[in-house]
């Protein structure tokens, strides 16, 4: 059955892991798996990694602070099951989109980052605050006369409008 309700948010990452499977060694036979997804892979990273707070991590993953919390949560005990009871840890794309960005985030840039993006975000208001260009009543009445006709005139002969 397919999923029903919202599709889930891209979820923007630095890099892919180059690593995709962990196992643990001198367990006999074949150990169980746990599934940790990319996006969690990338909250880990980081947060516990890279040490960004929550708030940092969401922003680097454009997604909210919730969000980012919630997929920090499962992560990690994802992880923990894996590591505690000695099964295979493979990291997976999951069902969503990710969006690989070209570099790392430091602190520094990451802090860059949110700034260009409050400028846009400022930029976007102040355009949608301007006051909105009235247009006369005889221009309007002008243009729909134009469009009702349906032909142009072009060097004193008539050609039907396309």
């Amino acid at each position: 059955m397919a999923n029903q309700g919202r599709p889930k948010k891209v979820r923007f990452i630095q890099s892919m892991p180059q690593i995709m499977q962990f196992s643990p060694r001198g367990k006999p036979g074949r150990p169980d798996e746990v599934e940790l997804t990319i996006d969690q892979f990338e909250s880990i990273k980081l947060s516990d990694f890279q040490g960004f707070s929550q708030a940092e991590g969401a922003a680097a993953m454009r997604l909210s602070r919730a969000s980012f919390g919630r997929i920090l949560r499962e992560a990690r005990k994802t992880l923990a099951d894996g590591l505690v009871n000695g099964k295979i840890i493979k990291i997976r794309m999951g069902d969503f989109q990710v969006g690989v960005r070209k570099s790392e985030f430091t602190h520094e840039s990451l802090g860059a980052e949110i700034e260009k993006f409050k400028e846009r975000t400022k930029r976007i208001l102040k355009e949608a605050a301007k006051p909105v260009k009235k247009v006369s009543p005889d221009s309007v009445r002008l243009l729909s006369l134009k469009s009702a006709a349906g032909t142009s005139k072009s060097a004193g002969k008539e050609t039907p409008k396309i």
